[in-house]
């Protein structure tokens, strides 16, 4: 069982070694990058590729991992109570499960996504070291052990808009993605959009690394944005000479797609006001 990509998701080999490696060692893949260099995704082809369901647990800036595990619905019962339902003499009837007791209790080995971890607490990691590790976890209120039925293929995103703690750091077997060189962008503009014309792919591809490198730049555009901006570069059926810029004109054609703050844009409009006081 070993993951080699997949037809949708250009995978390169050091993160194909990544993705095995942590499956070997049965320990959580960490994959961190900039947004939108495919982490979310990768979970996704991983579980297609090796034909395996998948759970996703969406992180929050108010998320706790207690979430993750159960909630119980205190409040309800004490409702239920006073309107003398029956339902209350049966305590799991106010348990909801999480994404890890959901995972836990699967018949068959499934891939755990726990997206974005990053925008949690900071405590929030910590707070799952054990259930991560052990792959079991009490529940209090009905005096049992939820215990991994398959060990699931884990993996966890992360931003890094803040560190992670050093314990949950030696848990897990870490990649970073690297930004896709241009000979890899345009393997993925392929799967994307095949057979867009190589003239406007190599021209599109030059000004938009061009745009990355832009000193001053506050938020470089990134994978998804580029093939949103081509996306709509073929649907206005724009030419190579169309995407040219000079100096009075510094603002790429559709700039939107790609620039997603006023100050990107005045920084382009800034550059363009200095060429043409150069002239």
């Amino acid at each position: 069982m070993r993951f080699q990509g997949t037809k949708d998701y250009i995978a390169t080999d050091d993160l194909k070694i990544a993705v095995n490696a942590a499956v070997t060692l049965e320990r959580p893949l960490l994959v961190k990058g900039e947004p939108g260099t495919g982490k979310t995704e990768l979970a996704r082809q991983v579980a297609s590729s090796l034909g395996m369901r998948m759970i996703e647990w969406n992180v929050k800036s108010t998320t706790r991992a207690q979430q993750g595990l159960y909630e119980y619905d205190a409040v309800s019962r004490l409702r239920d109570s006073q309107l003398g339902d029956e339902r209350v003499h049966d305590v799991r009837n106010y348990i909801k499960k999480g994404k890890l007791w959901e995972a836990f209790e699967s018949g068959d080995r499934l891939v755990l996504l726990i997206d974005e971890i990053d925008k949690a607490d900071i405590e929030f990691p910590n707070d799952l070291l054990q259930e991560l590790d052990k792959m079991e976890f009490y529940v209090y209120e009905t005096g049992e052990t939820i215990r991994a039925k398959h060990r699931p293929i884990i993996i966890i995103t992360s931003n890094n808009e803040k560190e992670l703690p050093d314990a949950f750091l030696r848990r897990c077997f870490f990649h970073y993605i690297q930004f896709p060189d241009a000979e890899t962008m345009k393997k993925i503009v392929e799967v994307h959009h095949p057979g867009i014309k190589q003239a406007l792919l190599t021209t599109a591809l030059t000004q938009f690394y061009e745009i990355r490198e832009t000193a001053g730049l506050k938020k470089k555009p990134s994978t998804s944005e580029v093939l949103d901006w081509l996306k709509l570069l073929l649907a206005e059926d724009l030419s190579p000479e169309d995407l040219a810029r000079n100096g009075a004109d510094a603002l790429p054609r559709l700039h939107g797609a790609l620039l997603k703050n006023e100050q990107d844009v005045h920084l382009f409009e800034r550059l363009a006001f200095m060429a043409r006081g150069k002239r």
